[in-house]
Order: structure tokens, then C-alpha cells, then sequence
């Protein structure tokens, strides 16, 4: 698949890399054109202006700060159309750094603001619970990527995306969900800023 990452930081880097080793066509695009040819050099992919990487996409991934959301599908073209019809990945945190609450308006998802912004593109949230390392790191063990979205095969081509850097896809349900699944991230930021391991606060299921 030809996937473009929007952004240059630690998840971006660090999924562009396990896609392109997964034998992925990989276009990335940043504020920073020289951050992106940096790490197109380094794993063998793509370099382009940001408003260029969707085109011929089948995935775009969106990994930038909660901050940095509205600029970056501005410049990518996204309020015009530009990913219509794309599966796009939103891993964002919109959350207070240390506390763990929810920036977004109450009953609004993060996913919500990024479809707004994106009319007609498939939006999957995924890739938002686990550090960016954990997708380059060959010998961990598996980890379960929960998953939401409205489109079938949005969510087939994300799922896929997800095992090939290690990972096991759950679908949650659909978009309805994604402040649920957000609300996880505020939860797992909190009680790891206050000293205690997240893991020890859910209770084992047996299967």
C-alpha cells in the first residue's frame, strides 16, 4: 500500500519505519520539509510538501499534537477534499499533558473535530494508547490496538496496517464510540503521570 504520514515526530517516525520495513510505499510530509527528507532518506521512502501527500494514497495517517491538527489538514487539503475517500488514521490525544483530561468539547471526540475538518475522508482512530517505540520494537509481544470508525474497509485496510508493525486489531464499534476510547488515553496518561502502572488498575479477563 502507498501509506502518507502527515507529521515528523516519534509516532509518525516511528510507524513510517515499521510500514516501510513491512514493504510499504511511504510519502511523508511535515512542516519541516527537511525533518521529512530526513526520515524518507532513512527508511527509504518519499519526501513531499504537505498539500502533495495524499495523492495516490490508500491510508493517510495523521500524527501530529492535538495543537497542530486544524494546521495540518488545512495544509493538506482537507477541509477541500483532498482525503476524501482515504482511510485516515487519527492516533491524536487531545489531552491536558500530566492531568490526562479531555480538551475536547463535552460529548465531541477528537475524531469528531478531525472529520470536520476532512469531509468525505474515512476516519479510523487507532495507535493512540501504546509509546511510539513499541511499533519498532520486532521482539515485544503483541499488543491490542483498539480501534473505531464508521467505514468497513477503512477499518480492514487499518487492521491491516496494524499487524504488519505487530500489533492485533479490535474493533470498538463505530465513530459514536471514539470518545470512549479517548477518554482510555486521558485514564492511561493520568495514573502513569501520578507514579502508577495503568496495567495494574484494569482487572484480568479471562478469555
Amino acid at each position: 500500500m502507498r501509506i502518507g504520514i502527515l507529521g515528523t515526530g516519534n509516532l509518525a517516525t516511528a510507524l513510517a519505519t515499521g510500514w516501510a520495513r513491512a514493504g510499504h510505499d511511504i510519502i511523508i510530509g511535515g512542516r519541516s520539509m527537511a525533518a521529512a527528507e530526513a526520515i524518507a532518506n532513512r527508511i527509504g521512502g518519499t519526501a513531499r510538501p504537505v498539500p502533495a501527500v495524499a495523492a495516490g494514497a490508500d491510508a493517510v495517517l495523521l500524527a501530529v499534537r492535538w495543537d497542530g491538527v486544524t494546521e495540518m489538514l488545512t495544509a493538506a487539503g482537507g477541509p477541500a477534499g483532498a482525503l476524501a475517500d482515504l482511510a485516515l488514521i487519527d492516533p491524536t490525544n487531545a489531552v491536558e499533558h500530566g492531568v490526562g483530561t479531555l480538551q475536547t468539547e463535552p460529548a465531541r471526540s477528537a475524531a469528531d473535530h478531525i472529520a470536520a475538518l476532512a469531509p468525505g475522508a474515512h476516519v479510523v482512530k487507532a495507535f493512540h494508547l501504546f509509546p511510539s517505540e513499541r511499533w519498532v520494537t520486532p521482539d515485544a509481544g503483541p499488543v491490542t490496538v483498539a480501534m473505531c470508525g464508521d467505514d468497513e474497509r477503512a477499518l480492514d485496510v487499518v487492521g491491516s496496517l496494524v499487524r504488519d508493525v505487530g500489533g492485533v486489531p479490535a474493533v470498538l464499534g463505530t465513530l459514536d464510540r471514539v470518545r470512549q476510547l479517548e477518554e482510555v488515553a486521558g485514564f492511561v496518561i493520568g495514573l502513569a503521570f501520578a507514579g502508577v502502572d495503568p496495567q495494574s488498575a484494569i482487572p484480568s479477563v479471562p478469555r
